[in-house]
């Protein structure tokens, strides 16, 4: 693991720290960009620099997939009564401590990628400001995402977050659902969350198959994660799961207990499906609930927006559609109010979905 040289005391604090309130007219920075606040223009060497040498020249890929995990297992290190301070960085400050969590199995691996780029810019922002700029650039490179919202200003994290805040794939969805609620998001903001999943691959969940994306098209911000996770999961378990992993319906996919109980639970069934094939609505609502996410614990009166240096991501490709070989008799219906849309197959032959290359 890479040893983080940035101090827990943040000094050097730079334009970037003044408040929203303090700029109003829109500026050219001197690297030629505008943005609406001047603070923000520390941002744009920042967003060339990863673009090239983090996102692989702006591909939405492996570092992609783990920067976005771990916007949320730093985000989520929160509660009222237990502490933590919530989208802080303290998952880079205090990595010897919260890497060991075992809901973030495998994470370090990001948190090293990061960590060469934090303390390059750690006079600029600070690491809870990279994370979530990170994630939102990263999530960007994908396809039919969301512009995700990006604000500016985050204090250097003063301790370790508390074990025990990340939810799990094996989780009750009461055990979720209460997590979630201890920071203010509804059933329907997890699930809004849980679009991240369509651009999302397993490592550690089956340590047996590496790189199980948990939909076909992993290289997509689409509609399919709330497709198949739909269809009843009949041939494909793997051989080394019992980490809340259960059996999907295709061939190289991994499906996670936590997202198949979630799409079948009267909580939150009907907000799964409202998903299904309507792509605009769930990026409207991920990004909405990506964006309460990266401020969890932040007082966000005293933070900069800076969403107009996030890039506009490139539109979706292709249309909900039913993997090869399924039927509409393949979808388990679970959302008693409406039914699941009506979806045509891919032609050919059954779907196997191959996995996610590393980085």
């Amino acid at each position: 693991m890479a040893f983080n040289t940035l101090s827990v005391v943040f000094l050097a604090i730079t334009t970037a720290r003044l408040t929203s309130a303090a700029y109003s007219k829109p500026v050219t920075c001197a690297t030629g960009q505008k943005t609406a606040h001047a603070a923000c223009c520390v941002l744009f060497p920042i967003l060339d620099d990863i673009q090239a040498n983090l996102f692989d020249g702006g591909k939405c890929g492996e570092e992609v997939h783990e920067s976005l995990r771990l916007t949320f297992h730093d985000a989520i290190g929160f509660s009222p009564s237990l502490g933590g301070g919530g989208a802080d960085g303290s998952i880079f400050y205090f990595d010897k401590v919260e890497t060991a969590f075992g809901a973030n199995a495998g994470i370090d691996d990001i948190v090293d990628a990061q960590t060469p780029f934090i303390n390059k810019y750690n006079t600029t922002i600070t690491a809870g400001d990279f994370i979530q700029f990170a994630g939102a650039v990263g999530v960007g490179n994908c396809p039919g995402a969301p512009r995700v919202p990006f604000f500016l200003n985050r204090p250097a994290a003063k301790a370790a977050s508390p074990a025990g805040l990340i939810p799990e794939p094996f989780d009750s969805i009461t055990k979720i659902l209460a997590r979630f609620a201890e920071v203010n998001f509804s059933p329907e903001e997890v699930v809004a969350l849980l679009a991240s999943h369509t651009v999302a691959a397993a490592d550690h969940v089956d340590v047996t198959i590496p790189g199980s994306p948990f939909d076909s098209t992993p290289g997509v911000f689409d509609t399919q994660l709330f497709i198949e996770t739909q269809l009843r999961g009949t041939g494909f378990p793997g051989t080394g799961g019992n980490n809340g992993e259960v059996e999907s319906p295709l061939a190289g996919e991994i499906r996670l207990q936590s997202d198949a109980a979630l799409a079948r639970d009267p909580r939150t069934a009907c907000a799964w499906q409202s998903f299904a094939a309507n792509q605009a609505k769930m990026q409207r609502e991920f990004g909405a609930a990506m964006a309460k996410m990266a401020v969890i614990g932040q007082d966000k009166r005293k933070m900069v927006d800076c969403s107009d240096v996030i890039p506009i991501p490139k539109p979706v490709v292709g249309t909900p559609h039913l993997p090869a070989g399924k039927t509409m008799g393949d979808i388990e219906q679970a959302c008693t109010s409406s039914a699941f849309p009506t979806l045509t197959a891919d032609p050919g032959p059954a779907t196997s979905v191959a996995p996610v290359p590393p980085s």
